[in-house]
């Protein structure tokens, strides 16, 4: 995926290998996406970071306390996260951007020590996010999520953190209005009052 660049980034040398998990190890927020964007995550190195969808992110994260600036520019711009780690279920760019189950799988051994740090909440950006979620549940030693997708909807893990989801906020959902920058923040805000 480091091969084929976008015009804007010729002259850039892609990161083009599987991304880390960012923020706080022992965050008791954990917030679980997709995947690197081509040329988002999987240039720039670090999740979320150098793509529009980032853009989205970070500036709810910043607005609900979660992070130290609303902007994500490249690795080394100064962004900190507090009480906040964010990981996906795949760590490479897949091919128009849709993971294969193989991916999937193969990506657990990343995902899985990432959520095994006994967070409280953790907020699904996705369908798919949140299926892998509901899939990985009973190996975490969760309860199981017998609820379907949908922004908004909130499951309490017993035992096991509080599971939100939300939208992703990829252009296809911002860009035509489904989802907002309040619904957004929402969700973050509701992260942040179940953890106080």
């Amino acid at each position: 995926m480091g091969r084929e660049k976008r015009a804007a980034f010729r002259d850039e040398s892609y990161w083009a290998r599987p991304l880390p998990a960012f923020g706080d190890p022992q965050g008791r927020l954990i917030i679980v996406g997709l995947a690197p964007a081509a040329h988002g995550g999987n240039r720039t190195g670090r999740i979320f970071t150098g793509d529009r969808s980032g853009d989205w992110l970070f500036r709810a994260l910043f607005n609900t306390g979660f992070a130290n600036q609303p902007t994500s520019v490249h690795r080394d711009d100064g962004l900190e996260l507090t009480d906040c780690l964010i990981t996906a279920i795949v760590r490479c760019a897949p091919p128009a951007n849709r993971p294969t189950t193989v991916e999937i799988k193969t990506c657990q051994r990343w995902l899985l020590p990432d959520l095994s740090t006994a967070p409280r909440v953790v907020v699904a950006l996705g369908g798919m996010a949140f299926g892998q979620l509901k899939h990985v549940a009973p190996t975490l030693g969760w309860g199981p999520v017998r609820r379907k997708f949908g922004h908004g909807v909130e499951v309490k893990l017993e035992p096991g953190p509080w599971l939100l989801a939300s939208y992703h906020p990829s252009q296809q959902n911002t860009v035509t209005g489904r989802l907002t920058e309040e619904m957004l923040e929402a969700i973050f805000l509701r992260a942040r009052s179940l953890l106080a």
